[in-house]
């Protein structure tokens, strides 16, 4: 615990209005969740490279997160360091009662299902009036993520297609819908639309993951770097050439990307 109380000193220090530093004296919770959501994204990145030394590191940094906005409510007298330490504590017993109780469950899908009706149930405590299956769902999440969550949730209240095969169909609508949005020669009327109709069919196209049970912000992520790194490779055979790719024709990139793909 002495390296958390460092921490938690470290933070005093920075935040002291008297002594500390100018930068962190002014920041605020607003000011500071954009590194907050930086830090959490550079640690996906250490360990989807496997890059166990930057884990370290990129996990330090994200500690330090949750010490900087611990310190700002702290200073409000809201809660402190060892208060979310103890409350997500609490939090996890609530949760593991298979761990810590008494209570057995035959499956891993069995603890899922206990997990969620109780996360469900934590929810509905804490509502104020009306309770939607959607609440609690951060609208600052990826696009790609937020959208698998609400329809995992609507899913599971019933609302869903029945098989993946209206799924597939559903995706041939909205993709009939963005080639006629994107018809419309008035380009005033015809932008909004193609976006909503884009978005629609990405809409989908999530949907047709979960159906499959693929986790769509990881799909992405995956074939960002497979463009990534083909398109490096392009860049090199390129460079070998003493060519510039924007000089190229379409018939020469398409060969280059199909030379980087057979080995990528």
């Amino acid at each position: 615990m002495s390296s958390l109380n460092d921490l938690q000193n470290l933070m005093r220090a920075l935040r002291d209005p008297d002594s500390g530093c100018p930068w962190d004296q002014k920041q605020t919770f607003k000011s500071i969740a954009p590194y907050t959501i930086e830090e959490a994204y550079e640690v996906a990145d250490a360990i989807e490279r496997e890059a166990i030394d930057e884990l370290k590191d990129e996990l330090g940094d994200l500690l330090f997160q949750v010490a900087f906005h611990s310190q700002m409510a702290d200073e409000q007298g809201a809660f402190d360091f060892d208060d979310v330490a103890q409350g997500i504590i609490a939090k996890m017993h609530r949760r593991h009662p298979h761990v810590f109780g008494d209570l057995q469950h035959a499956s891993e899908d069995a603890v899922n299902q206990a997990w969620e009706a109780g996360k469900a149930a934590e929810r509905a405590a804490a509502a104020d009036g009306s309770v939607s299956a959607l609440d609690g769902i951060a609208v600052s999440l990826p696009a790609l993520t937020r959208a698998a969550k609400i329809q995992k949730r609507a899913a599971r209240v019933g609302f869903d297609w029945p098989d993946v095969g209206q799924v597939w169909n559903k995706l041939q609508e909205e993709k009939d819908e963005v080639l006629a949005a994107a018809s419309v020669e008035d380009t005033s009327d015809r932008d909004d639309a193609l976006e909503d109709e884009l978005g629609d069919l990405l809409f989908v196209a999530v949907n047709l993951s979960r159906h499959y049970n693929v986790d769509p912000e990881k799909a992405l992520r995956r074939a960002n770097s497979k463009f990534e790194k083909r398109f490096r490779s392009v860049e090199a055979y390129a460079a070998e050439q003493k060519t510039d790719l924007a000089e190229m024709d379409s018939a020469s990139l398409d060969a280059l990307w199909v030379k980087a793909k057979q080995i990528i």
